[in-house]
């Protein structure tokens, strides 16, 4: 996925908010004024950050170890760093970004 298609899905989603509390090099997407994804703005390759309930984000990281790492300055146990252009597709992306907003918008 590329960065355009990272934020227009987030938007699609019921109840969400695009801010940019860091600053102009990230985008956060919240749901119920709690962040589900951040995103780099300028980073090559695009990384994401998104919540992971702790069974299914230590699974997602054996099963894609160079795509999906422990969350970058986040908890560790709670989120994942999602990189693009290592081997996942759109809909494995969609799923992750998903996982993420339903854990937050509970």
């Amino acid at each position: 996925m590329y960065l355009d298609e990272i934020c227009e899905y987030c938007i699609t989603l019921p109840g969400v908010e695009e801010t940019q509390p860091f600053g102009p090099d990230h985008i956060v997407y919240k749901v119920k004024g709690k962040m589900f994804l951040l995103v780099g703005i300028e980073e090559s390759p695009i990384r994401f950050n998104v919540k992971c309930n702790p069974e299914r984000a230590i699974q997602l990281r054996e099963d894609f170890p160079h795509a999906v790492l422990p969350g970058w300055h986040m908890n560790k146990k709670h989120w994942n760093t999602v990189v693009m252009g290592e081997g996942l597709s759109r809909t494995q992306c969609e799923e992750m970004i998903r996982h993420s907003y339903e854990l937050v918008a509970k």
